[in-house]
């Protein structure tokens, strides 16, 4: 592994400060002590959406533990990762954590089963489908402030519009020279067509979208043992033979691997016998744990609610009905523009996505709430 004082080749590649790019001059950036990625961080740090990241399900919904992870510890393990990452290989550690702490505000309540229950309404409802972070995006860019947004730069938005977690890479080059009508082409071709391959601006995007993987795969393994649906022997042997059979010390390898092998040619890479163990063990994830009967029982139930309450809070927007929560507790004082330039769906897609589970499950009937099971 390369020592931290040794000068990595992607140093030359680090995104300057003096590179961010806004889409309004800001003039009390100029005397301001931070950088501007890092003013990005506590923007983000200090919304509202990040507040909510407390009770947003990472994966397991409905299920009482007090020690399992929930979204607001995902994104800070990633930004952990992520900017241990930037430092060795001499990267923007700033940009890194503004994109790591943003990555995953656009999350609906309920995780990625309550990700798929919205978009199918938001497509039946012609505003494409719904993704987390196309939503990030939204809510930091034009909902957050009451519509106005919090005016991020351009390389922080598109290292969380590029994040996918999910998507299995061996390595990732920086796509550069993108501007903001880029970025809004990107959003709207993701939306329409989810499988579209997006790749960040910046080598500080590529490490964040390796540390996001790097951040769950050993972490939801972990979390499933302690509630007893998968033990540590059912783990796949040629990955461990790899990766090893915790979490720390997947995470070390992980990380270890990719500060190894980036760099040569301006990429963020994990060298081919790493990355093979790390899709394996995705595989092994999605199988076991991510489709696990035993931890979607009460699905079914949760995907009523949302076509009931989406449906509810349409109606109450084309009643103008002004004691409904969607005015109390959205649009009250919203912006004008925001409510000019949104159609109905999404202003109730944008109001759902924010929820926390708890208070998604408050505004449903009391006789159709799911009742969550204690496990582990």
């Amino acid at each position: 592994m390369p020592h931290s004082q040794s000068p990595s080749p992607m140093q030359a590649q680090a995104t300057p400060d003096t590179a961010a790019l806004r889409r309004l001059s800001e003039d009390r950036l100029k005397t301001d002590y931070r950088s501007a990625f890092s003013v990005d961080a506590d923007r983000i740090l200090h919304s509202l959406a990040y507040t909510r990241y407390i009770d947003k399900t990472q994966v397991f919904s409905l299920i009482h533990n007090d020690h399992l992870t929930h979204r607001v510890l995902h994104v800070q393990l990633v930004s952990k990762i992520g900017r241990t990452i930037g430092r060795f290989l001499g990267l923007n550690e700033d940009l890194i954590e503004a994109i790591a702490l943003g990555h995953d505000i656009g999350h609906p309540p309920f995780g990625h089963d309550g990700e798929g229950f919205l978009s199918e309404i938001c497509l039946s409802c012609g505003i494409g489908t719904f993704q987390h972070n196309a939503q990030s995006v939204q809510f930091l860019d034009k909902v957050e402030r009451k519509g106005r947004g919090w005016n991020l730069s351009l390389q922080t938005l598109d290292g969380i519009l590029c994040h996918d977690g999910e998507i299995h890479d061996i390595e990732l080059f920086p796509m550069k020279n993108k501007d903001f009508s880029v970025h809004e082409r990107e959003i709207q071709a993701l939306i329409q067509t989810p499988e579209i391959p997006l790749t960040p601006m910046t080598p500080e995007g590529c490490v964040m979208r390796m540390a996001d993987t790097i951040g769950y795969i050993g972490r939801d393994m972990e979390d499933a043992i302690r509630i007893g649906i998968i033990t540590r022997e059912d783990l796949p042997a040629e990955a461990v033979k790899v990766l090893g059979h915790t979490n720390g010390s997947i995470v070390y390898r992980l990380v270890t691997d990719v500060l190894t092998h980036s760099g040569q040619r301006g990429e963020i890479r994990f060298s081919s016998g790493v990355s093979h163990a790390l899709l394996l063990l995705r595989e092994f994830n999605l199988k076991a744990i991510y489709h696990n009967p035993i931890i979607k029982k009460h699905l079914s139930g949760v995907r009523n609610l949302f076509h009931l309450l989406f449906e509810r809070f349409m109606t109450d927007l084309a009643h103008k009905k002004d004691s409904s929560p969607l005015f109390t507790h959205f649009l009250a004082h919203m912006d004008e523009g925001y409510v000019k330039t949104h159609r109905d769906a999404e202003i109730v897609r944008d109001f759902i996505a924010g929820m926390t589970d708890r208070y998604f499950l408050e505004q449903c009937p009391p006789d159709k709430r799911p009742t969550a099971i204690r496990m582990g």
